[in-house]
């Protein structure tokens, strides 16, 4: 069956018809692994509370308590009815009662029986079983369990239904074999500090592969944060250059970074990174390109306030609408979560540059289980959408020595760039001060030479003239290049 040929409808969690490329197939079962706290149930509901006319049927959690907990988090079930077949209390305590379920909820038939009389008397489009696992234990064998279960959901499918069943994870409770029996199979995992959601089986249908983000919140419920795939997206756009407003800056740059570029901006500790970047955000925000600048390392209140110790005035910029910063709480978001927040800001509110400062801190501030190799798999995808619509991104990277042997990168991003602007300090003459130079510009020529550069008080960054009659610049040590040369001098 092609992709096309299959109808869907929503499963009512935003983000995972993007996953599902369209929807759960309609008149078909999906089933939901996971373990316990993983959020099946929540998503289940989600998808019954979506529309249509829904039937919860649940085998552990009270009615009353369900509708509590559902409405806690925003999910509204006013039009879903149910069907309880929970355990009942007072029969713990019954003294002809072998087991907490009523007599007549024994046999796993029974339950099937009630399930198949609720259908026949409602007009039921949408049906939920949670957890289908529990009829494992109330049937005689494993074989009997797949027959019932295969006999139910060609009789869901006869008559239109579209069915959502979850399961403990197969690796908790042996329910395997449903992989099998389901059209669709969705696995929830949660870990100490995130939960993902996995699509292993589409049967007639592609989805978007990979592990994404699965957040459960109070009063939003459920969202599922997609994997970014940059080659989903494209938009046109010129190679215009956008300049600094630094007129020595743009001369090492022969006028600027063209925009849709990746822009590197290295150098040590305090050197000068992200006042530099700034002042490429600052150019563009004031020549009407909607900028905004992701804070990994520094709080909003003290950038804007060094920025404004500097000259530069954002928070003009910040109140026209030009301009947004963003401090990214530590630890708070999945790449794929702040992804998503990066392309609602580029598709929705129209942001043409995108500064992240700095490297170091969106490695560590990010949540999940990814390595440094899987992060930087991400930021590549990142910066490989922005480039792809057209975006300006500016990224600085603290390189750790001060002086000493010269890398471009400390997290081996270089490929990355488009261009690489690289910040040193220099001591000469008991002193130390600061160079700027261009490593690479991949859409045109730049200058080869050092300048000297200085970050001053109201004044900004300057950049001064061309280095000459210095060597070991690279190094950090600057020593004249003839050393009976007493003419070498440095004009900052």
């Amino acid at each position: 069956m092609g992709t096309d040929s299959l109808s869907k409808i929503t499963s009512g969690t935003s983000g995972l018809d993007r996953i599902l490329h369209g929807g759960v197939p309609k008149g078909h079962t999906t089933i939901v692994y996971g373990g316990p706290g993983a959020g099946k149930t929540i998503l289940a509901l989600q998808f019954l509370a979506a529309g249509g006319n829904g039937l919860y049927v649940g085998f552990e959690e009270r009615e009353q308590a369900l509708r509590r907990n559902a409405e806690a988090l925003g999910i509204d079930l006013s039009n879903v009815g149910m069907l309880d077949l929970s355990p009942k209390g007072e029969a713990f305590f019954s003294d002809d009662s072998y087991t907490v379920f009523p007599t007549a909820e024994v046999d796993g038939d029974d339950l099937l029986e009630q399930i198949a009389s609720e259908l026949e008397t409602s007009d039921v489009d949408r049906l939920v079983v949670d957890p289908l696992s529990e009829l494992r234990s109330l049937l005689p064998d494993d074989f009997q369990f797949r027959q019932k279960v295969s006999s139910l959901f060609n009789a869901l499918t006869d008559r239109g239904v579209t069915t959502v069943c979850t399961a403990q994870s197969p690796d908790d409770a042996g329910d395997d074999d449903l992989q099998f029996l389901g059209n669709t199979v969705l696995e929830l995992q949660r870990t100490t500090d995130r939960r993902t959601l996995e699509v292993s089986k589409y049967r007639g249908s592609a989805f978007a592969s990979g592990i994404h983000t699965f957040r459960i919140d109070a009063d939003t419920g459920a969202q599922v944060y997609p994997k970014l795939v940059p080659d989903d997206h494209h938009r046109e756009h010129d190679r215009a250059q956008v300049p600094s407003d630094v007129p020595e800056l743009d001369e090492l740059l022969h006028g600027g970074i063209e925009r849709g570029s990746v822009t590197v901006i290295s150098g040590p500790s305090g050197v000068g990174k992200t006042t530099t970047g700034s002042q490429f955000l600052q150019a563009a925000a004031e020549r009407g390109q909607r900028g905004l600048v992701y804070l990994f390392e520094e709080l909003r209140s003290d950038y804007l306030y060094r920025a404004t110790k500097l000259g530069m005035d954002l928070e003009s910029l910040v109140e026209a609408g030009t301009l947004e910063i963003e401090a990214v709480e530590a630890l708070t978001r999945s790449p794929d979560e702040f992804a998503a927040h990066v392309r609602d800001a580029v598709e929705t509110r129209d942001v043409e540059f995108v500064m992240l400062d700095g490297i170091v801190g969106y490695r560590q501030g990010l949540r999940g289980d990814d390595s440094a190799a899987a992060l930087t798999r991400e930021l590549h995808a990142f910066c490989r959408y922005l480039k792809r619509m057209g975006v300006t991104v500016v990224l600085t990277e603290e390189v750790q020595y001060v002086t000493g042997e010269f890398s471009p990168t400390a997290h081996q991003i270089s490929y990355l760039a488009d261009n690489i602007i690289f910040l040193r300090y220099l001591e000469t003459d008991g002193h130390l001060e600061k160079a700027i130079g261009v490593l690479k510009k991949r859409y045109g020529d730049f200058e080869n030479a050092l300048r000297t550069l200085s970050i001053d008080s109201d004044a900004g960054v300057r950049v001064g003239d061309p280095l000459s009659g210095y060597q070991g610049l690279l190094t950090g040590i600057a020593e004249p290049a003839d050393q009976s040369d007493g003419d070498a001098t440095w004009n900052g």
